[in-house]
C-alpha cells in the first residue's frame, strides 16, 4: 500500500477553478457597461461588482446572499470573476433590492449578447429550431414572501415562465409570476420580448417552431403568433407555431360521432382505436377573423393495457393548433418532444439552488430570475463547447449493466 506524504504549501488551491470560464461569459456579455448606466458615489462598491458576485454565487449552485460572506476574501473569486470588491450579505441584499426594477430591464440583453458574441450554436431537431415556453412552479411553502400564492400544483409559490431555443436550451427570458397567475395571462407581453430574441438567434437558414402546451391555448396567443409568422414570411424567413389544444366545454359524444361519420377510426391493438381529424376553425379576436388548422386525435379503449376488458368505453381527446403543412402523426410527434425541456427547468432549480427564493421581495426575486438566466447560459456554453466542441474529451455512449 503506497503512503502519501502530506505538505503545506503558500500556493491558492481552490475547488471552483471553472470560475474562470464563467468570468470569460461575463466578459463576452460586457456586464462592465452597467457601470456608466448604474452610477455609484466615489467609495461604493460598483453595479457591476454587485452584480457578478451574485452571479458567481449561482455558478457555484448558492443563491442564498448570506454565501458571499465565505468569498468576501477571496482572492480568485475576485480575480476569476473580475471583480473589484466583494460585497457583505447585507450591502448586496439591499443593492438588489434597491436596483430590482431598474436592473432587470437590462439583464435581458446582457444574455442575448452573450450568445451572440460566443457564437453560440443553435441547431434543430427533425428540420425545427424549437422554441419552447412554459410555467413551472417553485414550491416557496411556509414563507411570507411577497407575491406568494397557490400554484397549480398545489402548493405555495411562485410560477415563473421561461423560454428556450434549440437543442441546447438557451434560456432567451425567465420572468417571475405569482404563483395562482393563470399561464395564458400577460404571455403576450412576454412573447413581444422572446419573438424578437429567437429571431436575432436562430440560423436564419432554418425554420423556428414555437411550441406550448394547454395553458397558453388563448385566440389572442394564435393571432400574436400567427401574425408573427407573416412578418417572418415577409423576409423570406420560416416561423411556426404548435400549441396543445385545451378543450373546453367539449361534449365526447359529438366527437365520437364526429370520427365514426368521417370514417377515421384505426384499430391500433385489441380493445384500442385512434381517430385522427384534421379540421379547420375560424377563431375570432377583436375585429379580426382567421382559419386555424386544429389536429384532433380521438381515443377509444375498450380493453385496458393490462388486458382488462372494460364495462364501458373510455375516451380521450387531444389536439394540436398549428401552421404546420406536416400530416396529423408528425405534428403529434412534434409536440410530444416538447416534453424535453422540463429539464431545464430542473437545472434551474437544482444546479442554481433556486427552488426557494431568497429574498422577500417579489421585484427582487424577479431580478435574481433574470440574473440566473445569464448564469445557465454560461454554464450551458462552457458545457457546450468544453464537453461537445471538437476538442472535447473523447466520449462512448453509456453501458447499462443490470
Amino acid at each position: 500500500m503506497p503512503r502519501f506524504e502530506l505538505k503545506q504549501s503558500t500556493r491558492h488551491i481552490t475547488s471552483y477553478a471553472g470560475l474562470i470560464l464563467v468570468g470569460q461569459c461575463l466578459e463576452a456579455a460586457r456586464l462592465d457597461l452597467l457601470d456608466k448606466k448604474f452610477p455609484v458615489p466615489k467609495g461604493q462598491i460598483p453595479t457591476p461588482d454587485i452584480v457578478k458576485s451574485y452571479i458567481g454565487l449561482l455558478a457555484l449552485g448558492k443563491s442564498d446572499f448570506e454565501a458571499i460572506e465565505a468569498f468576501r476574501k477571496d482572492r480568485f473569486f475576485r480575480q476569476a470573476l473580475g471583480i473589484g470588491t466583494v460585497p457583505s450579505s447585507a450591502w448586496l441584499r439591499q443593492r438588489m433590492e434597491m436596483l430590482a426594477v431598474a436592473l432587470r430591464e437590462e439583464t435581458d440583453a446582457y444574455s442575448v449578447r452573450l450568445l451572440r458574441n460566443a457564437e453560440a450554436p443553435v441547431t434543430a431537431m427533425n428540420g425545427f429550431v424549437c422554441l419552447d415556453f412554459d410555467t413551472f412552479v417553485m414550491d416557496n411553502s411556509g414563507t411570507k414572501k411577497e407575491c406568494v400564492d397557490r400554484t397549480y400544483q398545489g402548493v405555495d409559490g411562485y410560477t415563473p415562465i421561461a423560454a428556450y431555443l434549440g437543442n441546447e436550451g438557451w434560456c432567451l427570458a425567465l420572468e417571475l409570476r405569482l404563483g395562482s397567475q393563470h399561464s395564458a395571462l400577460e404571455t403576450h407581453y412576454f412573447l413581444e420580448r422572446v419573438l424578437p430574441r429567437a429571431h436575432e438567434l436562430a440560423p436564419a437558414g432554418l425554420p423556428v417552431l414555437s411550441r406550448s402546451d394547454s395553458g397558453f391555448d388563448s385566440v389572442r396567443l394564435l393571432f400574436q403568433q400567427d401574425d408573427e409568422k407573416r412578418a417572418w414570411a415577409l423576409e423570406g424567413r420560416t416561423f411556426e407555431y404548435l400549441v396543445k389544444w385545451n378543450p373546453r366545454k367539449q361534449v365526447m359524444a359529438d366527437w365520437v360521432a364526429h370520427a365514426t361519420e368521417a370514417d377515421a377510426w384505426v384499430e391500433t391493438r385489441q380493445g384500442k382505436r385512434v381517430a385522427l381529424l384534421d379540421l379547420t376553425v375560424k377563431r375570432s379576436w377583436e375585429k379580426g377573423k382567421r382559419d386555424f388548422r386544429l389536429v384532433v386525435r380521438l381515443i377509444e379503449r375498450t380493453v385496458d393495457p393490462k388486458g382488462q376488458v372494460l364495462l364501458f368505453p373510455e375516451y380521450k381527446l387531444e389536439g394540436w393548433w398549428t401552421s404546420l403543412d406536416a400530416k396529423p402523426e408528425k405534428v403529434i410527434e412534434l409536440y410530444r418532444e416538447h416534453g424535453t425541456h422540463e429539464q431545464f427547468h430542473s437545472e434551474i432549480k437544482s444546479d442554481l439552488d433556486l427552488e426557494r427564493l431568497p429574498s422577500g421581495k417579489f421585484d427582487c426575486n424577479d431580478l435574481i430570475l433574470h440574473l440566473a438566466m445569464l448564469a445557465y447560459n454560461s454554464l450551458r456554453l462552457i458545457g457546450q463547447t468544453g464537453l461537445l466542441g471538437k476538442a472535447s474529451p473523447v466520449r462512448h455512449p453509456a453501458k447499462r449493466r443490470r
